[in-house]
């Protein structure tokens, strides 16, 4: 089973032109920043949206074309938006049993079909609750189990996760999880949040001012990220610019924003235009002070932007020249008196990164 769609849409004069393919058993993250024409997409493929021209076609069958439109309630869809929509007088269980009963499914039937699938998010005992007496993450439980309930073969996911705390988003991702594990259909995550993509999804579509730049493997995309906001989502420093030789085996790579040291590829003898290094962060050495040894090529000052501790691992992104991503051990930001808005000395080895030159 798989889902293409190549398509062509307009929305609020925002033009959306895309190329995406989606097989079962791999969920798909399509990411990118707000405004990137991920949620008019996803309403294409529920049949939400008008096409301007193109095709999307599931497992074979034509749902939209010039000449053809397979309306929502036809197609063997599940939705989740990031709001839940669910129905304010109707309990959770009749919320899940919905869509049942409007495909003709007998009362009972559906009912016990929707008290299964509450019993599989841990919410029977909240088969009564109205939506108002619901927490957000237990709404969005619901509005997951709803989405499943007649079996589709296509399950959308639109931002599920954004709207809940922090509590609830780990729960809601942790249960997820266990859902697209299981699901038997084509399933896609839209997301903005490098911690949904990672953990929900086998491959990944980029897309960025309403186009594709870039789908593949998360394992490839990780590897070699193809735009600032890609490595930016996988946590990698991606730097373009012209690259220069330097002589004893150095080159020097010089950006917009600064210009770094790197190892002078064997074939290099002039400079090259728009070449793209990559950096991983846990390779960027940090220092409180300006180190008096540091063996590394590189050795830049900047100032803290921001650090994301999770208790294990802290992420820092610092602004310099050009601007750097740190990964380092949470004892190491209390050792070194790390703070946000504090400066810090940087650097890594002309070795650790990672030449990628234009074809």
């Amino acid at each position: 089973m798989s889902l293409r769609a190549d398509v062509r849409c307009v929305a609020a004069d925002f033009v959306v032109e895309a190329s995406i393919e989606a097989e079962r058993g791999r969920p798909l993250a399509l990411v990118g920043p707000n405004g990137a024409g991920k949620t008019t997409l996803v309403r294409v493929l529920a049949g939400l949206a008008p096409i301007e021209r193109g095709t999307v076609a599931l497992d074979g069958m034509v749902l939209d074309d010039d000449t053809t439109h397979v309306p929502p309630r036809d197609r063997s869809a599940g939705v989740v938006f990031q709001d839940r929509v669910l129905f304010d007088t109707m309990s959770a269980i009749e919320n899940v049993a919905f869509g049942l009963r409007a495909r003709g499914m007998r009362a009972g039937e559906a009912r016990e079909r929707a008290r299964d699938l509450l019993r599989s998010m841990d919410l029977e005992h909240r088969a009564n609750a109205r939506p108002a007496e619901l927490s957000g993450g237990e709404a969005q439980r619901v509005a997951i189990a709803r989405a499943l309930a007649h079996e589709p073969a296509l399950l959308l996911l639109d931002e599920p996760l954004s709207s809940l705390d922090v509590r609830a988003r780990t729960d809601v991702r942790a249960l997820l999880v266990k859902v697209l594990a299981t699901f038997s259909g084509i399933a896609i995550v839209v997301t903005h949040d490098p911690v949904d993509a990672l953990t929900l999804a086998d491959d990944m579509v980029v897309l960025e001012r309403g186009r594709v730049s870039q789908k593949g493997t998360v394992d490839d995309i990780r590897r070699a990220p193809r735009s600032e906001y890609a490595a930016e989502l996988v946590g990698i420093n991606l730097f373009t610019g012209r690259l220069e030789p330097m002589g004893d085996g150095a080159a020097r790579l010089q950006t917009d924003a600064g210009a770094i040291v790197v190892s002078c590829p064997a074939e290099l003898d002039s400079a090259v235009e728009d070449v793209t290094a990559l950096l991983r962060p846990v390779d960027v050495v940090l220092y409180p002070e300006q180190p008096s040894e540091a063996s590394a090529r590189n050795v830049i000052h900047g100032t803290i932007r921001s650090i994301a501790d999770d208790g294990q691992r802290a992420r820092i992104r610092i602004e310099a020249s050009p601007p750097l991503i740190a990964d380092v051990t949470s004892g190491s930001v209390s050792r070194l008196g790390l703070k946000e808005g504090g400066a810090v000395w940087a650097s890594f080895k002309a070795v650790e990164v990672r030449l990628v030159l234009p074809s």
